[in-house]
């Protein structure tokens, strides 16, 4: 519960001070207590455990969880495994962090660009056609300081596109900040323009290759989904005979 509670998105969500509770919080905070956002990063390590995962490639916001499913694998392993066994029972996860930590917002760039946000235009879907990315894109929030510059606290809007088209084509620049200097002398027309174009050209095959997937045999898909889940369960079986074997639990 303690580890549970400190976790920065449970708090974060919550808008909790840095210096509150977040088992104790306000009465104004508490009707938005949710069983399934404090207990998310449980789930989510039993299905990363689950499977032997080796390494998972994550966001700044989610190696905390990350690390989390390490401390529960270790945890265990420690308490349950036996000087006879050579291998662990859990496969301890490595952390791969994503060049791009976290993607913000397009109509709020303080905050992070996010599938359940309730506006549309403030996220990019990779099945998005280049019409609708163009038109989220222009309507994108920056600012009224002429050219670009890279600064994340004073210029969010402007520095979330430079991010964009940084981390979809790296071979650009070197950082961030040395292709904002490539790139002061354009308009914020033509920084949007710039960022649509370089989005979709990055994930212009994969919507592409989804729309043929879509559009063609389906018999073909649902035997494919439910081939992966045969196999999913038999190495989550194997997995819980050895947990359950180990804790001296019968099945």
């Amino acid at each position: 519960m303690g580890y549970l509670g400190r976790m920065t998105q449970w708090k974060s969500k919550l808008s909790l001070p840095s210096n509150a509770s977040p088992l104790d919080p306000s009465p104004s905070n508490k009707d938005a207590l949710k069983l399934g956002l404090f207990s998310y990063p449980v789930l989510q390590a039993a299905d990363i455990l689950l499977y032997n995962t080796t390494h998972v490639p994550v966001g700044e916001d989610q190696a905390q969880h990350l690390e989390f499913s390490r401390e529960l694998a270790i945890g265990f392993n420690h308490l349950y495994s036996t000087s006879s066994s050579s291998e662990p029972l859990l496969t301890v996860p490595q952390t791969l962090l994503s060049p791009a930590k976290r993607v913000m917002s397009l109509t709020e760039p303080t905050k992070k660009m996010s599938k359940s946000d309730p506006k549309p235009k403030s996220r990019i879907l990779i099945t998005d056609s280049r019409e609708e990315i163009h038109n989220k894109l222009k309507s994108a929030l920056t600012d009224s300081i002429e050219g670009v510059s890279y600064d994340r606290d004073s210029r969010p809007g402007v520095s979330n596109l430079v991010d964009l088209i940084y981390h979809f084509d790296e071979s650009l620049a070197a950082s961030p900040e040395e292709l904002a200097k490539d790139l002061k002398g354009l308009s914020m027309r033509a920084l949007k323009e710039r960022a649509a174009d370089t989005v979709d050209a990055g994930i212009r095959d994969i919507r592409e290759r989804y729309e043929e997937l879509m559009g063609g045999n389906q018999k073909a898909l649902v035997q494919h989904a439910d081939d992966g889940a045969r196999r999913a369960e038999e190495i989550a079986e194997a997995t819980m005979k050895r947990v359950r074997s180990a804790m001296g639990i019968g099945w």
